[in-house]
């Protein structure tokens, strides 16, 4: 279920974190930890780079290209820059700010409130922001909003994919191109933050079938939630998506309210 979760909620805008955090405190399970819940990233990362096999072949000739020529010259390269540059905030913020992700950050009515918050967010710059820009139009500028917008999903509730997709809306970026870079930029993050906790969760709970069938889960359902949300948002808005967000963030407030 984890892993379900984990998958869906790591693409669409809803906030993986969130879900991840919270189940288990709304089911009464015992909390598997954030070593787990970022071992389960490893399935999503594998989606990623399932979805966009292609587009990651390109770029990683697009990388060696610049490291021989010592220049940017293709729209390829320049976007293996552009996932550099937006990589750095977050890779930063997820140093310094570690603590306070494992404690602080995943209290239930901090992520009830980001829910809500990050919903109305989503909602309003969706619905106001021109839709005119494709990718190929992006500065270093806009990958940096990119990655700055990142730093702040570190609080189970924003969503990385949320922060970054308003991010891009807000730069004026078409809803498909947003959800595309968002998508890419998961990756180093995503592969930065599972080195770190991987082996973590491996010391805590081992390498067992828990950990494997959560994983194996994350990637099924994390392909899902790509293919869906690329083909609904080429026709639709994400304001269902902050809906979904609005009635989950109250739902979880009411229960810090009425819980002992």
């Amino acid at each position: 279920m984890l892993g379900i979760l984990q998958g869906l909620a790591e693409f669409l805008p809803i906030s993986s974190s969130a879900h991840l955090s919270l189940a288990p405190w709304i089911f009464g399970w015992p909390a598997p930890g954030l070593a787990f819940d970022v071992s389960l990233h490893v399935g999503t990362l594998a989606a990623v780079l399932w979805f966009f096999q292609e587009e990651w072949t390109r770029l990683a000739r697009a990388g060696f290209e610049i490291i021989r020529a010592r220049k940017v010259q293709t729209e390829a390269q320049r976007r293996a820059v552009f996932l550099v540059i937006a990589t750095i905030p977050g890779g930063i913020a997820g140093l310094l700010l570690n603590q306070y992700a494992e404690t602080i950050f995943r209290t239930p009515a901090l992520t009830g409130a980001a829910l809500i918050i990050m919903g109305v967010v989503l909602w309003a710059i969706d619905k106001l922001a021109p839709t005119a820009r494709p990718m190929d139009t992006m500065k270093w500028q806009d990958a940096l909003v990119f990655g700055l917008a990142q730093v702040v999903a570190l609080v189970p509730g924003v969503s990385r994919s949320g922060s970054t997709i308003a991010a891009g809306r807000a730069l004026g970026f078409s809803r498909e191109s947003a959800a595309v870079f968002s998508f890419l930029m998961s990756m180093p993050i995503t592969a930065a933050a599972a080195a770190v906790k991987v082996p973590e969760a491996i010391r805590e709970s081992g390498l067992g079938a828990p950990l494997l069938v959560g994983i194996v889960a994350s990637a099924v359902s994390g392909w899902l939630a790509i293919s869906v949300l690329l083909k609904y948002v080429s026709r639709h808005s994400f304001g269902v998506f902050a809906w979904y967000r609005l009635a989950l963030g109250v739902f979880v407030l009411w229960l810090v309210a009425h819980r002992v």
